[in-house]
């Protein structure tokens, strides 16, 4: 009955209405057009060639659908390693934000501890020529009073010498040899 109508509904539908003349000859044109459209239209659904070309269309639909699906994959996957490095780059320059904010203030205590080293440096190297020179002063004062002594002892020898006599002298020497001698037994 469904085929009925349908063909009822090309037949009203077609051009063949409008020609002139008995419409069911075979001297009418449009009745042969209008037949051999009609037998076109019945091979093809003999053939279920609109069945294949809906089945060829749902495949063609669903290898885009497939394609999409996978484009639409690819994209997320692309946007997550996208914000993956997009994070990582943040990452990266606070780490370099602190490794430069880190080498400032190890530069910063490296100038404070050598400023420290330096003036305990200086302190010590003052120190040093403070001793050297005080050890100087002392090496002149013990040197100017062993020149002063050696002076003193010859011109006391010189002034015992000739103040004192012969026989005293002797009777020194003799007096010294005993107490050695006793001291020394």
């Amino acid at each position: 009955m469904k085929r009925m109508s349908v063909l009822i509904t090309l037949l009203a539908t077609t051009p063949a209405f409008a020609a002139k003349g008995p419409f069911f000859s075979l001297g009418n044109t449009d009745f042969v057009v209008s037949i051999g459209f009609l037998a076109f239209i019945g091979v093809l659904f003999y053939f279920k060639v609109p069945g294949m070309l809906m089945g060829m269309l749902d495949q063609r639909a669903a290898g885009i659908q497939s394609d999409l699906d996978e484009a639409r994959a690819l994209r997320e996957e692309a946007q997550s390693i996208l914000a993956e490095y997009e994070r990582k780059a943040a990452e990266t320059k606070d780490q370099a934000e602190a490794i430069v904010k880190a080498a400032r203030e190890e530069a910063a205590a490296a100038a404070d501890q050598a400023k420290a080293d330096l003036a305990t440096s200086v302190t010590r190297r003052l120190a040093a020529a403070q001793d050297q020179i005080a050890s100087a002063e002392a090496s002149a004062v013990k040197e100017v009073r062993d020149t002063a002594v050696t002076v003193a002892i010859a011109v006391a020898g010189e002034v015992v010498a000739k103040q004192l006599k012969a026989a005293d002298a002797n009777a020194m020497i003799e007096e010294s040899i005993k107490s050695v001698g006793a001291k020394l037994h």
